[in-house]
């Protein structure tokens, strides 16, 4: 492949490769892209000076496109890449944008704030405005007889955080010396590139189980518990992901100040016996009760996990250990927490024992009190 100037040429820089001095002025120079049926398309950019002494002049995008190959667009990024949020999206046709689209102007998938502006006879830019293209997502483009795909980063897992404690989703509180100007570009520049500042906890007395599982810059429980939370507020799937639509409102709660106006919740169970139950509650355990859970034959999995599903009433059915079916219709004040496993109520004659199939049973009294503290991403955590 090689490009053609108007006049001969003395200096060249052919894309990030190092400017070279020509032997000789020249009018055409090799790219050195041999271009085939496997590369059939391709883009750089190209500087040059007419005279040895003169200073490059601004790079200039060339294209190029085998003749005859399925391939007639180039778009820069290339397709199946990594698409900025505010970075724009080039496409450069082998053939006049008006024969290629008439009218039309591409069409983004998904829909996204922005303009399009035709650089040149060929090429059209799109540059995404307000949130941008959108983060940890995919943006589609439909051509005729093509569709292009690119994918956006997520945000930072660092960024996810201090955005969640400073709307008050986290037990931490975040907090920036100078924050940025408020604007959508400014709230996805930090996502990207997250400002630096300081986590605090908001309570003077952290339960040490509770305290050892923050990570901040990495995904953890807690995390993932807040995110439920979030969602759950906003009416999304609770799945705990932080995926586009999540990382969307957040950006937009935060630009305008939204918090979360509730204290944060946390339970913990003690399986040695006598078994007991204990919520904590913006800084402070409010309430103790016995409770059972899971016998040895079923016992209630170790760890820490968010509730899931959160209803006042249910019926809970399953398998017991000789094989035989169980089926308990009017369960209350049930907080799923890992996946058969919840909080409720139970009718026994004493707690305090493992008497469950993996579930922590309650008194109803107790169970009463505990469910409205007990919403969807609360932290569920069971120890011995």
């Amino acid at each position: 492949m090689t490009v053609h100037f108007a006049g001969p040429v003395s200096r060249v820089a052919i894309g990030r490769a190092r400017q070279r001095s020509l032997r000789a002025a020249r009018s055409v120079v090799p790219l050195g892209v041999v271009a085939s049926g496997t590369s059939s398309v391709g883009t750089t950019t190209v500087a040059a000076a007419a005279r040895p002494w003169e200073t490059l002049a601004r790079p200039v995008r060339v294209s190029w496109f085998v003749a005859g190959a399925r391939t007639r667009v180039v778009s820069d990024p290339a397709p199946g890449g990594r698409l900025l949020p505010h970075k724009p999206l080039t496409l450069t046709f082998a053939r006049p944008v008006t024969s290629v689209l008439g009218s039309q102007l591409p069409r983004l998938e998904p829909a996204t704030r922005g303009h399009w502006t035709q650089v040149d006879s060929n090429t059209l830019s799109f540059q995404p405005a307000g949130f941008g293209f959108p983060l940890g997502g995919s943006v589609r483009v439909r051509l005729p007889g093509q569709l292009l795909t690119w994918r956006v980063p997520p945000g930072s897992m660092l960024r996810l955080q201090e955005v969640l404690g400073r709307l008050g989703y986290l037990p931490l509180r975040w907090r920036l010396a100078a924050d940025p100007p408020p604007t959508p570009a400014s709230e996805v520049a930090a996502a990207v590139s997250p400002p630096r500042g300081t986590f605090s906890w908001r309570y003077a007395q952290i339960p040490a189980s509770l305290r050892t599982l923050w990570r901040p810059g990495r995904w953890n429980v807690v995390t993932q518990g807040a995110v439920m939370r979030f969602e759950d507020e906003h009416g999304l799937a609770t799945d705990g992901v932080a995926g586009p639509q999540v990382w969307r409102t957040l950006l937009r709660d935060d630009l305008a100040s939204r918090r979360y106006n509730g204290a944060y919740n946390y339970v913990f169970v003690h399986e040695t016996v006598p078994q007991s139950l204990s919520l904590w509650h913006a800084g402070r355990v409010i309430l103790t009760s016995p409770g059972n859970t899971g016998i040895p034959q079923s016992p209630t999995a170790p760890g820490t996990w968010p509730v899931f599903e959160h209803i006042p009433v249910g019926t809970m059915s399953g398998t017991n250990p000789d094989g035989s079916h169980y089926d308990d219709p009017g369960i209350r004040w049930i907080s799923y927490f890992h996946g058969g496993d919840a909080l409720h109520e139970f009718p026994r004659a004493s707690f305090g024992t493992p008497q469950s199939l993996g579930c922590v049973e309650l008194p109803e009294a107790a169970a009463a009190q505990i469910w409205p503290y007990t919403p969807i991403g609360t932290l569920v955590t069971i120890e011995s």
